[in-house]
């Protein structure tokens, strides 16, 4: 599977930076610096798609097939 780009909103909320990934619900952080809050969105982004993927997985069960799609 390739490299797929998200989009995140962030914004500095007095001493905080918050953020969210447009594309995924429930992605969102609160760093103290820009910086760290893009790192942390990145790493919270795939934790969720690693666990969006292991259910989706499990829900399936076995006998099943991956299709890609391009939206």
């Amino acid at each position: 599977m390739g490299t797929n780009n998200y989009t995140a909103v962030v914004k500095q909320d007095g001493d905080w930076w918050i953020g969210w990934i447009e594309e995924v619900q429930g992605v969102n952080c609160q760093e103290s610096t820009r910086e760290e809050l893009l790192e942390s969105l990145r790493v919270t982004l795939n934790e969720a798609l690693e666990f969006n993927r292991e259910d989706a997985r499990r829900i399936a069960g076995s006998n099943f097939e991956e299709a890609f799609i391009a939206a």
